[in-house]
């Protein structure tokens, strides 16, 4: 298994890439070469370099020795929209070879790789493909984000569930403050740690903080 981990989410837009570099960051500060990944990104803008999406820039910005764009985001898809609806008004067929060959490349120049996945947990990458399609074929496990607003704590336990059931190994959970005017937070927490057990959960990312928190990394080392 190649040191890692697959970064997944209860939803869309729930701050899985806040997350993601968040690690990233937490891991380099320990002095190890992280990189980051998002295998295939809906929602990329024209550069003279060719397609560039903003979760994957974030990802290369904020990884070791800044890896070729290629190889952080090797299936970039103009429309931001479902990767499966992205990539058929693309006319790309998303395919695991390409994947995982950026992957091995990643992991030889580094000695972690954070891979950012796709919307939720059960957002397809292609009409054949789910992601647990593509976190075994990189062999990793996963951690899941809980973004912290009204409904998570039913989306947080079906994900978990589906994560299980599929076979998954998942090394924890992180919670992201998403909506800073969610109330009952502390609340929240307690029923979804008590919840999710035994899968730990990793630290709380602070809703606009410029600060990293402090995460618990030995799961994921």
């Amino acid at each position: 298994m190649t040191p890692g981990i697959y970064v997944t989410g209860t939803d869309t837009a729930i701050g899985k890439t806040t997350v993601a570099v968040t690690l990233l960051r937490a891991l380099r500060a320990r002095g190890l070469r992280a990189v980051g990944m998002k295998p295939v990104a809906s929602g990329c803008d024209a550069s003279a370099e060719g397609w560039r999406n903003d979760d994957a820039l974030a990802l290369q910005a904020a990884s070791h020795g800044k890896p070729a764009y290629a190889l952080v985001n090797p299936v970039a898809l103009p429309l931001p929209t479902a990767p499966e609806i992205a990539a058929a008004a693309a006319g790309i067929d998303v395919a695991l070879p390409p994947i995982t060959t950026a992957f091995a490349e990643l992991a030889a120049l580094s000695e972690f790789v954070v891979v950012e996945g796709v919307g939720g947990w059960a957002a397809p990458l292609s009409a054949t493909l789910d992601q647990a399609d593509l976190v075994r074929a990189l062999d990793l496990p996963v951690v899941l984000v809980v973004g912290l607003r009204l409904g998570c704590i039913n989306h947080a336990r079906l994900s978990i569930d589906a994560l299980r059931a599929a076979g998954i190994e998942v090394r924890g959970w992180i919670a992201n403050a998403i909506d800073p005017a969610f109330e009952h937070r502390a609340a929240t927490l307690a029923i979804l740690r008590a919840r999710l057990a035994p899968t730990p959960c990793l630290g709380v990312v602070a809703h606009g903080s410029p600060d990293t928190p402090t995460l618990d990394l030995s799961p994921l080392l």
